[in-house]
């Protein structure tokens, strides 16, 4: 595969080591709820213009080797965040071997960002179709189209695939979920509010709850205590 090279000049470590700003005094305050908080968060993000999708986050994983990348939130509640993918993905496979992972709201612009931690398992098929039904069509057909980290020979051979599954499901007929499609649910332990401070004397509040001695013996849903609330150093 031939890639072409970029014209611009490269950056030199002088230039990468003076790259720094400085950061506004804005105070850290949050309800007791930490699910509240980040919908307050979360909101504050969507409205703001320099944030492009305030719902991505980066999701990292620890199976066979530590690996992050980009998805997008598409529910918060009480029980934690639900994200949707292909189960036969590199992602769905690092989630099989520890469900244990790490989700990061990088809202820059506004000096904040939010770190969950938390174990993700499936949820139920039905919940995962009554969702892909609101997808646009392209979404649902792009789904079908595409094997999810397998290796691919070109992008002809995805457009092609693409254009299969449209022509099987035109544009207005009922598209099927994938029966490898659909969600998972983190239910968190750790959330920590992140916000920039002037000094670099950032502000962290961590809400946490300890896993109880009910364990159901379960590592990947162990039940959880009351939130605690704490402070640390930046």
């Amino acid at each position: 595969m031939e890639l072409k090279s970029g014209e611009a000049g490269l950056m030199d470590r002088e230039e990468i080591q003076n790259m720094r700003r400085s950061y506004s005094e804005r105070e850290l305050n949050l309800p007791s709820d930490p699910i509240a908080a980040f919908k307050i968060w979360l909101k504050e993000a969507a409205d703001y213009p320099a944030i492009v999708e305030a719902n991505a986050m980066v999701l990292s994983t620890n199976g066979d080797e530590i690996t992050s990348r980009s998805v997008l939130l598409k529910d918060v509640s009480e029980t934690g965040f639900t994200f949707f993918t292909n189960y036969n993905s590199r992602k769905a496979h690092a989630i099989e071997l520890n469900p244990q992972v790490s989700l990061l709201f990088p809202w820059y612009p506004m000096e904040r960002q939010v770190i969950v931690l938390g174990t993700a398992e499936k949820i139920s098929r039905e919940e995962s179709e009554k969702y892909f039904a609101t997808r646009p069509w392209a979404s649902k057909i792009g789904a079908w189209a595409s094997q999810q980290s397998a290796p691919l020979n070109s992008r002809e051979e995805l457009d092609s695939r693409f254009q299969g599954a449209a022509a099987k499901w035109p544009e207005g007929s009922e598209v099927p979920t994938p029966p490898n499609w659909g969600g998972y649910l983190v239910s968190p332990y750790s959330i920590e509010f992140w916000q920039g401070r002037t000094s670099r004397l950032h502000d962290r509040i961590r809400f946490e709850r300890t896993i109880t001695e009910s364990n159901s013996g379960n590592p990947a849903n162990p039940p959880f205590g009351e939130w605690e609330i704490n402070r640390y150093y930046p």
